[in-house]
């Protein structure tokens, strides 16, 4: 495993767009504390964001690995653009020709894929933890520690959607046609679910339960609503926002399900196919 890390760790470390990807993509992760300086005084009017309690414990739990979700597009572009030089710079063919099983080209791909995904729930943690024990008005150990099943999502939700990547850098092999297969899926999947709604609206949850980026999208639910501030100006208005925001164990599942057919599929086409 370490030997095979160590292969694409070096490909990345000669790779000026990887390495500028990644460094954005930490760097808009760091900017979620920026939040915490959004003030509004209008007069009599004074709005603090991080005084309604996002970064409470364990809310905050919830609230970043869905802000940070939000960015998992530019380790994305790393992962299809990391096939598409394997492609173009003919690398797959010598890392074969050197010995390189195509089964471990793989694995070094996907072992890939979850060192950028452990790196990414690691450093939300830590933000997390940082900014929690700066505005959280509650940081007793049993409160801290409740809801932490947000970074598992989180990290399932990462290694999901990295894996759907490079399936697809692997069937197109240029990176911005993976990128642009990634859009046009998402466009079907949202297509789908119109008509779903049309069709047969009481089935439609169910439905769209069981597609990729619909099941990576139910792992962590919009946290907003959450709020006790937007509850009540809910029902001022007569509406009721209650819904179950946990984790539930069969989107995991299906997530984990799917991670597993994009592995195996990535290793059949290029098992199948002539280098």
């Amino acid at each position: 495993m370490l030997r095979l890390l160590n292969i694409e760790i070096h490909k990345l470390k000669y790779n000026r767009a990887s390495k500028i990807l990644i460094v954005i993509y930490f760097a808009l992760l760091t900017s979620i504390a920026l939040i915490a300086a959004i003030k509004f005084d209008i007069g009599p009017v004074k709005f603090h964001l991080a005084e309604q309690g996002i970064f409470n414990f364990p809310y905050i739990w919830h609230f970043n690995t869905f802000m940070a979700s939000i960015f998992k597009f530019f380790l994305l572009l790393v992962i299809v653009s990391m096939m598409a030089n394997e492609y173009s710079n003919k690398t797959l063919k010598q890392n074969l020709i050197d010995g390189l099983s195509k089964k471990e080209f793989i694995l070094s791909k996907f072992y890939t894929v979850i060192l950028l995904a452990t790196i990414s729930t690691i450093f939300v943690f830590i933000t997390s933890l940082v900014l929690g024990f700066a505005y959280s008005d509650f940081t007793e150990f049993s409160i801290i520690t409740s809801d932490l099943e947000y970074l598992v999502a989180f990290f399932v939700k990462l290694v999901a959607f990295f894996s759907f990547g490079l399936f697809l850098g692997i069937l197109v092999k240029r990176s911005a046609f993976a990128v642009g297969a990634m859009l046009v899926w998402a466009m079907a999947e949202g297509f789908l679910k119109g008509m779903a709604y049309w069709k047969m609206e009481e089935h439609v949850d169910m439905l769209m339960r069981f597609l990729p980026l619909e099941a990576m999208s139910n792992l962590i639910k919009e946290p907003f609503t959450r709020l006790s501030a937007v509850k009540t100006v809910a029902k001022q208005v007569g509406e009721d926002l209650s819904k179950d925001f946990t984790v539930q164990p069969l989107d995991v599942l299906i997530v984990l399900v799917w991670t597993f057919i994009f592995i195996y599929f990535s290793y059949a086409l290029l098992k199948k196919r002539d280098l």
